[in-house]
């Protein structure tokens, strides 16, 4: 795959990422750490150099298993992405977004040892804390790069204002957010933000959670347990208003002999060459079936049609339950 550069200060990666959320929580369908390993093996195999985590995914049970992953030569290849912020106790249960310079601190020190490294190369503040000041918490974060521990910082789900104070505090590599076919809302003030700031975007969820491959035809298809089921998208009639629309996208990528999560991700490369696509998968055929995508062309057709069929606002229903809503963009 080709490589793409994150920010200005030297970050490049391939130009699809491997997330690996999926792996431990959240979703189901996963193999098992065993197989998710040998999964993130043969990604490494396949060019991907992107390799993201969190710590609040498991909890921290998702960075052991990527550590694991990463072992001996393995960490050579990978360019090792982890969060924090979204602060979770060990039993699951959720204490709060926490950006406070010393819960930064002792957050990475957390992530170093669970992960086996000896230092991150992008650490992302995983959600922003409406209660601490952005140059606090991005203060301490540079920190962490002067002290070797981390090597470029990224935010997530950060509105523009955010990411310019961010920004003028220490050199912001990377803002991950949400960026599909069918959420499109960075458009209109984040990514023009980040492009002016010089800060390279990796959109994740660019499958829509799956939702854009074609794969749900029913609410029932989402197993028990599945966390998909509470969000809008996958409820009542927004479920069958967005399965038509992906219908229309299996469609225009039949007549282009790629499947629809190939055209999906096509279309994010390309919005520009500072657009990574991040997705996840626990299936090796999903895995290579994406990596396809770098060599889709599309024709100005197809970007004509794109764009009509999955206008800013054509998804029925927002993207998060209300309450996790007011936790992004902020």
């Amino acid at each position: 795959m080709r490589k793409r550069k994150l920010g200005a200060q030297g970050l490049e990666v391939a130009e699809l990422g491997l997330g690996c959320m999926g792996m431990s929580e959240f979703y189901a369908g996963a193999g098992g750490d065993e197989a998710s390993i040998a999964l993130i093996h043969r990604a490494l195999d396949l060019g991907v150099t992107l390799i993201d985590t969190a710590d609040m995914y498991g909890p921290f049970t998702n960075e052991r298993l990527v550590g694991r992953a990463l072992r001996g030569r393995w960490r050579e290849q990978a360019v090792l992405a982890t969060k924090f912020g979204n602060q979770r106790r060990e039993d699951g249960s959720w204490i709060g977004i926490n950006g406070r310079p010393d819960y930064v601190r002792r957050a990475c020190d957390d992530s170093l040892r669970r992960l086996g490294v000896e230092h991150i190369d992008l650490y992302y503040q995983h959600r922003v804390d409406r209660a601490v000041p952005i140059e606090e918490t991005v203060g301490a974060m540079g920190e962490l790069v002067r002290q070797g521990k981390v090597r470029f910082l990224g935010l997530s789900e950060a509105a523009a204002a955010t990411l310019r104070r961010a920004q003028h505090e220490h050199p912001i590599a990377a803002l991950q957010t949400e960026y599909s076919l069918w959420s499109r809302d960075v458009e209109a003030e984040i990514l023009p933000a980040a492009r002016e700031l010089g800060v390279g975007f990796v959109a994740y969820s660019p499958l829509g959670r799956g939702f854009l491959t074609g794969r749900f035809q029913s609410a029932s298809d989402l197993a028990p347990g599945d966390a998909r089921s509470q969000f809008p998208r996958f409820q009542g009639e927004n479920f069958e208003h967005n399965r038509q629309l992906t219908e229309r996208l299996r469609e225009r990528a039949q007549k282009k002999s790629v499947t629809a999560a190939q055209l999906a991700l096509a279309w994010l490369l390309d919005r520009g060459p500072d657009v990574v696509p991040l997705f996840g998968t626990t299936h090796p055929a999903r895995l290579e079936e994406n990596l396809g995508a770098a060599g889709v062309e599309l024709s100005p057709d197809d970007r004509a049609f794109l764009d009509d069929v999955f206008a800013a606002d054509a998804a029925a229903g927002p993207r998060y339950p209300e309450d996790r809503m007011r936790s992004v963009n902020a």
